[in-house]
């Protein structure tokens, strides 16, 4: 796949979460702020706002980190990706020994019943597979709320989640096609509610109306 034809990895957390959503942000170009968004943009400052390179002992931490994946036409950019010596680790430029990738993720709030985030940084790992030739059993999520983090194991499920969605992703992209809502409770944390409308999904729509107006007797 070209480069040109890659999409966004950070839709594959809008995708999870809500088709109509990504569709709505990466197809039409929609965005609506609100107190979420605006603390998930601060959090995520906070985590480049340093230099993009730090050593620690065995521990070197690099900030907002380019990845991309040919074989999942994706591509974006890591919060941050932790570097941990290893000897399962992979041979990096400037540095002695072996080194094992460890994406970090931060998001506001807390961790969320859908896999969406675990989605959005199993998504990271796979990219950073393919760039550095390893394996990459962990990561994690950092949460603002409980400040803390919550590591995920990337396994073949959430795997298999991710390399279907990004292709589920490419197949609408292509087509160009915005799915109908599906109203849940999810709606009312979603910035892109009065975009949406959900609640016109109960309504028929204009051709529907007219079709049952012409057939009544």
């Amino acid at each position: 796949m070209q480069e040109d034809d890659y999409l966004a990895l950070s839709g594959i957390q809008h995708f999870v979460f809500c088709r109509r959503q990504w569709a709505l942000i990466h197809l039409e170009q929609q965005w609506a702020e609100n107190l979420r968004t605006t603390e998930g943009e601060l959090l995520h400052k906070n985590a480049h706002d340093a230099d993009q390179r730090t050593r620690r002992g065995d521990l070197l931490t690099v900030r907002a980190m380019r990845v991309h994946s040919a074989r999942l036409g994706l591509s974006g950019e890591c919060d941050v990706v932790e570097f941990r010596r290893s000897p399962d680790g992979v041979p990096l430029t400037g540095e002695e020994g072996l080194w094992l990738p460890y994406p970090v993720e931060y998001k506001r709030g807390r961790a969320k019943p859908t896999a969406c985030d675990e989605a959005q940084l199993c998504a990271q790992a796979l990219c950073l597979e393919e760039m550095l030739c390893c394996t990459i059993p962990t990561g994690a999520l950092y949460y603002g709320q409980p400040r803390r983090r919550q590591e995920v194991t990337f396994t073949r499920s959430l795997r298999a989640l991710v390399e279907n969605t990004a292709e589920e992703m490419h197949q609408l992209f292509q087509r160009g096609y915005t799915p109908k809502s599906k109203p849940t409770k999810g709606c009312n944390a979603c910035s892109l509610k009065d975009l949406c409308l959900p609640r016109l999904s109960k309504s028929p729509s204009v051709a529907e109306y007219l079709r049952g107006e012409l057939n009544e007797p």
